[in-house]
């Protein structure tokens, strides 16, 4: 089973940063949370890794029919959306499937839910490869 939605954009990291944070929020997703994972290991461990960044994106709507059917869905959100560096000139982009709550949490009510969060994360990472 993959778990991962993925797709390869053309251009500089932080312009397809930017092009990201802009697809979620016209799919109604709001960052929450950032993780600059390339900071925090050359500050912690002082290791040099590739751009790599870690978008936490939530719905709050759907977030909010996932919390009412499975309090306990909250340990799997936000959807994780990774903006890190690929091949020369492009940017890798990847959002965990929200088909993967289903299957982790053993609830099919939330197959709804995650159908909905799935489509509005394909529809903005399919904006991207444009």
């Amino acid at each position: 089973m993959t778990y991962a939605m993925t797709v390869h954009v053309a251009g500089p990291f932080e312009d397809t940063v930017e092009r990201v944070r802009d697809a979620l929020r016209e799919q109604g997703f709001g960052v929450l949370t950032e993780i600059d994972v390339q900071a925090t290991l050359r500050d912690k461990l002082g290791v040099a890794v590739d751009e790599y960044l870690i978008l936490g994106a939530c719905n709050p709507p759907l977030a909010h029919l996932a919390l009412g059917i499975d309090p306990e869905i909250g340990l799997l959100l936000p959807c994780n959306v990774v903006v890190r560096g690929g091949s020369p000139g492009t940017t890798l982009v990847q959002a965990l499937d929200p088909q993967t709550m289903v299957s982790v949490s053993g609830r099919p009510a939330l197959a709804a839910v995650a159908d909905e969060a799935a489509a509005r994360l394909r529809a903005a990472l399919a904006t991207l490869e444009g």
